[in-house]
């Protein structure tokens, strides 16, 4: 069994998920960590999988790239050399979801502060809503120390900025 690194960006269309999980299970991998997002009219799917014996990278590549719905597709099929299982700094204890007017440095400003107290991001999502005046930062974080101190200056941060800011155990 090898493991890869699938990555795919396309233009967006409905069912396109439904349509790469559906050929990759065809093929035999077997989905570990795995994100989707529409970046905007496009989308972006990433996905770290275990193929069966005798499937390799270049197969599962070709599979794809033969698919009419990935038929403008950038598609990247890799070895991939880490460990695919979580270490304890993978297990998110919050999510805080700052929301409020865009700012430049939004983003660069909040990491910041989780990097102080050494919370490790799990994942990160940023999002523009026009239509609504806002901007929505989500992270799903790991705190092992100082938690408390930690959110309390993410929420000043944000409140600094002018931002509302919300924070929820996992």
């Amino acid at each position: 069994m090898s493991t890869v690194l699938i990555s795919i960006f396309c233009p967006d269309r409905t069912g396109l998920i439904a349509a790469i999980t559906g050929r990759l299970f065809d093929l035999g991998a077997n989905l570990g960590d795995t994100s989707f997002a529409m970046l905007g009219a496009g989308a972006e799917f990433t996905s770290i999988c275990e193929l069966p014996a005798g499937i390799d990278a270049l197969e599962i590549e070709g599979a794809l790239e033969a698919m009419p719905e990935l038929a403008a597709a950038q598609i990247s099929v890799r070895s991939f050399d880490l460990d695919s299982a979580h270490g304890p700094a993978g297990r998110i204890t919050h999510r805080v979801v700052v929301s409020g007017g865009d700012r430049p440095g939004l983003v660069a400003r909040l990491s910041e502060v989780f990097g102080e107290f050494k919370a490790n991001i799990v994942r990160m999502d940023a999002q523009r809503l026009p239509e609504q005046g806002l901007y929505i930062t989500r992270f799903a974080v790991s705190l092992t120390e100082r938690a408390d101190a930690c959110l309390a200056t993410v929420a000043n941060t944000a409140g600094e900025l002018h931002l509302t800011c919300h924070i929820e155990a996992a």
